[in-house]
């Protein structure tokens, strides 16, 4: 008998409009397990069980009414740096661990809108900097494929409760590869859409254009659905993508065409390489898109290495801007204080040319790739590592030298504002998830998650898996 969560997010809510089950009795049996297994896991800061339990009573007063939202009554997770009115958002830091917002964010109003239940606040690193997850408030999040092992950042807490399925999908954020870094590391699918899909208001702010809303879910489909309700402008915001002509779940379910993709799996960092399980990823994913019928040609990286001190600036600058009193400093840890210092040396002139020459450059890298309908390669690196690998050195340039290592190919997509896939389609002989990225040009974001969903079809149904 299959259980409740093993469901995807579909099939829970099919249950709940067929009144099979009540939204009281999903969002309980869901808490229970957040209940039986977040201590060891570290996948929420904050569990919302009274408000998730209210919420829950009022969906199935609307299922009985037959005037519900598609997903009504369906659990959900909002990331601890996505501000939820009435609920504390810490942002993974000790120095906001009482901050609790007025309002909500854009992305979490259109969620519940759709009738999700948020059951509380996934965990991240402090102001989402690093590629791992963890914190000084609760520690950090692990893959619960192996809880020797950090769940990857910055939205690990989302994908570890996605992988171990207290929520069948969760709200995610991805600025230099949160989401898809940690969705390797716990074995989900996760999608970054490309610049401008998802709006950023009422708070957000895109003056970088690197950070996006997305989703971490068990399936293409739930993703490609949460993405058709948080996607839209919001008044104000600088970058807006025209909406999908065809919603993107329905797109999600047609056949693509025939592709040609491009391939690299060699790192763009020249003191970075892709470990041998990595690559083994990426060639299963080429295997199932060669069996499908599409076309994969073997290129050089186009990237330029000088892109990763440009980013630097840009991503550090945002945090030296914060408006952290300096009294306050001493509460930050040694990363965060790291990246504030290394963005305040950095002059408004350096700045701009660093925002030109990644503009610049990744326009006239995509313009070179204009043959190409996709792009595949590893999502990391390296397999998942101890959370003791990230932080064990003292020196806050080793710990970045480190995830530069772990996690070479993520921020490209952020810079040049593509749509990219991290897709769970290997494991290693130790056991754990190695995932591959597959991206597209921006606003292909209908293709591209179409090739996922064949992807996730081909493996699925493949003997040898």
């Amino acid at each position: 008998m299959t259980e409740l969560h093993d469901l995807d997010a579909h099939e829970q809510a099919a249950l709940l409009h067929d009144r099979e089950i009540t939204s009281a009795e999903l969002v309980r049996h869901h808490l229970d397990r957040i209940d039986a297994r977040n201590d060891e896991l570290g996948a929420f800061i904050t569990v919302t069980r009274d408000e998730a339990i209210e919420a829950a009573g009022r969906a199935d007063a609307l299922l009985d009414a037959g005037d519900a939202p598609p997903f009504c009554g369906v659990p959900t997770a909002v990331k601890d740096l996505t501000a939820t009115a009435g609920i504390r958002t810490t942002l993974g830091s000790r120095l906001l661990a009482g901050q609790v917002p007025d309002t909500d964010a854009h992305v979490v109003t259109r969620a519940r809108e759709a009738g999700f239940i948020s059951l509380g606040k996934s965990n991240t690193p402090e102001f989402g900097l690093s590629s791992f997850t963890d914190n000084d408030l609760i520690g950090p999040a692990l893959t619960p494929w192996d809880t020797a092992l950090n769940a990857g950042g910055s939205s690990g807490g989302a994908a570890a409760a996605v992988s171990a399925r207290l929520v069948p999908l969760a709200l995610g954020s991805d600025g230099g590869g949160s989401i898809r870094i940690p969705a390797s590391s716990c074995g989900v699918f996760g999608y970054k859409p490309s610049r401008g899909v998802v709006g950023a208001g009422p708070d957000g702010v895109q003056w970088n254009g690197l950070a996006i809303d997305g989703a971490l879910s068990r399936t293409v489909r739930d993703a490609a659905a949460l993405l058709d309700i948080i996607a839209g402008p919001m008044p104000g915001d600088s970058r807006v993508a025209p909406p999908p002509a065809v919603p993107y779940r329905e797109q999600a379910r047609h056949e693509p065409g025939r592709l040609r993709i491009a391939r690299w799996s060699r790192p763009y960092l020249d003191f970075a390489e892709s470990s041998s399980e990595s690559v083994a990823a990426w060639e299963r994913a080429s295997a199932l898109l060669e069996e499908a019928g599409h076309d994969l040609v073997d290129i050089d990286d186009p990237w330029t290495p000088e892109l990763e001190p440009q980013f630097n600036i840009v991503w550090s600058a945002g945090m030296a801007a914060a408006p952290i009193p300096a009294e306050a400093e001493p509460l930050l840890r040694p990363t965060t204080r790291y990246w504030r210092e290394r963005g305040g040396r950095a002059s408004a002139p350096e700045l701009a040319a660093a925002l030109g020459f990644v503009e610049l450059t990744t326009r006239a890298t995509l313009a070179s790739l204009a043959e190409f309908d996709l792009f595949l390669t590893p999502t990391l690196a390296l397999p998942p590592q101890p959370t003791e690998w990230f932080t064990g050195p003292e020196d806050p340039v080793e710990i970045h030298r480190r995830e530069l290592l772990y996690t070479p190919f993520t921020a490209l997509m952020n810079m040049s504002g593509q749509p990219a896939a991290s897709l769970p389609l290997h494991v290693s002989e130790e056991g754990l998830p190695i995932g591959a990225m597959l991206a597209a040009h921006p606003g292909r974001d209908g293709l591209l998650l179409a090739a996922c969903a064949q992807l996730e079809h081909a493996f699925r149904t493949d003997p040898g898996r």
